[in-house]
């Protein structure tokens, strides 16, 4: 079959005036929707709208992004924690749940660090992303889950978002599986491929903005004043950090964006003043605060709010000042259209400019919001319908995507059903997006006491490496952990039962030092309860 040439965008409106009929009477029997009856028409529109075909181009953005961001943070993480630090070989903290996550032995464990962070580049050039992707995902989740000590929130978004991507078909375009595979290639998505990620980072922007409202954030800009103040080393900006005004601009102007970004994203007019405020926000963090790839991953997914063709558009752009832009552009279209028996010349006698790499592109059609099959081809229109549109979004997709949405609005809200502040006794932080909201600082001891009586002091500074010694004081499910394992080495050695207590103070921003853990309370004895108050966390003030 001969395909005709594309068009330009000036000569595409006559064509589809001209051909309007007959694509009415041939468009394939998949495109062709039944009507629903008025009264489930609304909510049937609405579920449709998740299945409109879309532009690519942001899904492919989100897929390079991800891809390099991801790779890198497990080399990093491996270069650092791994081969420098020596982290992961002796005692890890893991969430309960996921006890059996160990460390792999040599050699095979510095081959895992290798194997994600090439899964990683894998991703962001498309190439084999159907094997690629899963073990991206299942590599940063494996690290994220080998050690609670190193819980980042953004750490646990990013193994979320890694494993959503694997559902989509992010590898159709821009990709070195559409080169191998042309007729796989599409430049449309459905519509809940891009929009289930701006979603979710709009629920960590939001609930980072409610975790904010309490009095020492909003009243005392504490402890934001502290961490600034120990920058006050910082080149031209440094005397500004101490001022207790600038702690209080920050303060509300984290809490208030936080709260608003998501939705004046939303806002065509108000999306790029947003954006300045987020590029700002996530600039200065970067700045002030090591917390790793988070700000990055912050303005890829804030970007996600644009038009979903704006990548599209801005490599259009720079095909326009970069002649070496506009030939790569030429030589991946001429590789598909190529691949068909186009013709040399289009019906007018004009020499085609498909795969003439010197010859001026034709602009891409600009998006409406309407067509995105301008410039597509009727035979992709078909593919795209026929082979992946009805089998990947059924019911149990749209069950699970809604439970996954869920669970994420569920979980900074569960601190409420339990007593106590959350900021002390920890009970629903993880997971809630409260995110450089609090700092706390402990210290103390375990006391081990044998069969016989005799009685052993351990300091978890002598036993465990700086950063899991640090974050223990301030978390009662790792002093549990801990004291649960001290316990074990003790019956494994004397060969009867141990009793474990622990004698532990902790301070919450810039309070008082109080007793954090019962001391009377033998912690080998005690069971982790999922939801609950734990009665041998004491309150704050509790002398």
């Amino acid at each position: 079959m001969t395909l005709e040439p594309l068009k330009d965008e000036e000569e595409a409106p006559k064509s589809r005036a001209a051909t309007s009929k007959s694509e009415a009477s041939t468009r394939p029997t998949a495109v062709q929707k039944p009507q629903a009856s008025k009264r489930a028409q609304p909510v049937h529109q609405g579920f449709a709208r998740l299945k409109d075909p879309v532009p690519i181009h942001t899904l492919v953005w989100l897929r390079i992004a991800i891809g390099l961001l991801g790779g890198g943070d497990i080399l990093g993480n491996g270069i650092y924690y791994h081969w420098y630090k020596d982290a992961f070989a002796g005692f890890t903290f893991r969430y309960y749940g996921f006890e059996w996550v160990h460390p792999l032995p040599e050699p095979f464990f510095s081959l895992f660090f290798i194997t994600g962070f090439l899964a990683g580049i894998a991703v962001a050039v498309g190439y084999r992303f159907r094997i690629a992707a899963p073990v991206l995902a299942i590599s940063f989740s494996y690290l994220f889950l080998l050690e609670k000590a190193h819980y980042l929130n953004h750490a646990y978004l990013f193994s979320w978002l890694a494993w959503l991507i694997v559902f989509t078909p992010a590898w159709r375009e821009l990709s070195f599986d559409a080169w191998r595979k042309p007729m796989a290639r599409s430049r449309v998505c459905p519509r809940w491929s891009i929009a289930l990620f701006p979603l979710m980072m709009g629920i960590v922007y939001f609930f980072g903005g409610v975790a904010k409202i309490n009095a020492d954030w909003l009243l005392q800009a504490s402890p934001l004043h502290s961490w600034l103040s120990a920058r006050g080393d910082i080149l031209l900006i440094g005397p500004l950090l101490e001022l207790k005004e600038t702690a209080y601009l920050f303060a509300w102007g984290g809490f208030l964006l936080d709260l608003s970004v998501a939705f004046l994203l939303l806002h065509k007019r108000l999306r790029w003043w947003a954006l300045a405020a987020v590029v700002f926000f996530h600039a200065m963090n970067h700045l002030i605060f090591n917390i790793g790839i988070f700000p990055y991953l912050s303005l890829v997914m804030s970007s996600l709010w644009f038009e979903p063709d704006w990548p599209g558009r801005f490599v259009n752009w720079l095909g326009s000042k970069w002649n070496w832009v506009r030939k790569l552009q030429l030589r991946w279209e001429s590789h598909f259209v190529g691949l068909q028996t186009c013709p040399a010349e289009d019906e007018a006698g004009r020499g085609s400019n498909v795969g003439n790499a010197d010859a001026e592109p034709s602009p891409l059609p600009k998006y409406t919001g309407h067509n995105p099959f301008v410039g597509q081809l009727e035979s992709e229109r078909e593919d795209w319908f026929d082979n992946y549109d009805r089998p990947i979004f059924t019911p149990w997709v749209t069950l699970l995507l809604a439970a996954i949405i869920a669970v994420h609005v569920f979980l900074p809200l569960r601190h409420h059903f339990i007593p106590g502040d959350v900021g002390w006794t920890e009970e629903g932080h993880r997971y809630s997006w409260r995110m450089m909201l609090r700092s706390k600082r402990g210290s103390g001891y375990f006391r081990i006491i044998d069969s016989t009586g005799k009685e052993t002091k351990v300091y978890p500074r002598d036993r465990l490496y700086p950063r899991q010694a640090r974050k223990l004081y301030t978390h009662p499910d790792m002093i549990l952990q801990f004291a649960h394992h001290l316990a074990s080495e003790c019956a494994d050695t004397t060969g009867n039962s141990c009793q474990v207590y622990a004698k532990i103070k902790a301070r919450l921003n810039d309070g008082k030092y109080y007793p954090y853990i019962d001391p009377e309370v033998n912690l080998a004895e005690v069971e982790w309860i999922w939801l609950g108050r734990k009665k041998w966390v004491l309150e704050e003030g509790n002398d």
